[in-house]
């Protein structure tokens, strides 16, 4: 059955299968459960992974055994994301959102072990946070990294919390491991991320998940502000524009097979 399956898939489309397989997973794979979906020969597989490996599209995770995509694969998924079709509506959505709630609004891709922001929208205010397009910012002390750490596996966020040192980035950074744990148990039952001025002092921040057709978490709408203008009641005020917004995105990703010029 593996042969006759393995043997009707065109050699130039076997990469391309790996990489979409990893891709819907949506977590770490090993070869042996992305090979359950293909049926290729052993050996292909692994001669598969380990090129992907070598070439920066795959990467081993700290266990040894597992892989998830790599610096050019992330790079890639990014690009496809920052086309223009979708850029120019992308705006427009955060744009719409950035006027609601008259603050600096962000989308931000998880990359290896930060967020990325991928796209932003300023405030007309002239006090505001300079965070451009490009930024990388931790997981753990970001609205947009805590939202996308409750998208994680218990084992793996344990892992996570386990490999990082949590630096005391303000005086309300969360820098214990079981306390943040919790508060990531939090965020993953509300839908929602804060930060508490915890990245930077007299900066609050809320975000929400960008979510694939698959309902994972594929990237983060999030607003921040100077605690001068924002509270957290009043963020929180706007968590319903912000989600209807954050939906909007999700569908021009989803969208994008079916449209036509």
């Amino acid at each position: 059955m593996d042969g006759e399956k393995s043997g009707s898939i065109p050699t130039n489309l076997r990469l391309l299968m790996v990489i979409e397989q990893i891709a819907s997973a949506g977590v770490p794979v090993t070869p042996t459960e992305v090979n359950a979906q293909i049926g290729l020969p052993k050996p292909t597989i692994h001669r598969l992974f380990n090129t992907l490996e070598e070439e920066g599209f795959l990467q081993r995770d700290m266990d040894g055994r597992t892989y998830s995509p790599g610096p050019r694969l992330r790079e890639m998924a990014g690009g496809i994301l920052s086309s223009l079709r979708i850029r120019t509506a992308r705006q427009a959505v955060l744009q719409r959102i950035s006027r609601e709630i008259g603050e600096t609004c962000n989308i931000a891709l998880p990359d290896r072990d930060c967020m990325t922001y991928l796209e932003r929208v300023e405030t007309e205010w002239p006090l505001r946070i300079q965070l451009p397009i490009g930024t990388r910012v931790p997981f753990y002390c970001t609205a947009s990294g805590k939202m996308y750490l409750s998208s994680l596996a218990t084992n793996h966020l344990k892992t996570y919390l386990d490999a990082t040192d949590l630096q005391q980035r303000t005086p309300n950074t969360i820098t214990d491991a079981a306390a943040l744990f919790d508060e990531i148990a939090e965020v993953r039952t509300a839908g929602y991320a804060l930060d508490r001025e915890e990245f930077m002092e007299d900066m609050i921040a809320l975000a929400v998940p960008i979510q694939d057709t698959n309902g994972r978490l594929m990237a983060t709408l999030s607003f921040h502000a100077p605690s001068q203008r924002f509270d957290i009641p009043r963020a929180l005020e706007y968590l319903a524009p912000l989600r209807e917004a954050a939906k909007d995105l999700s569908n021009l990703v989803s969208d994008t097979g079916t449209d036509t010029p």
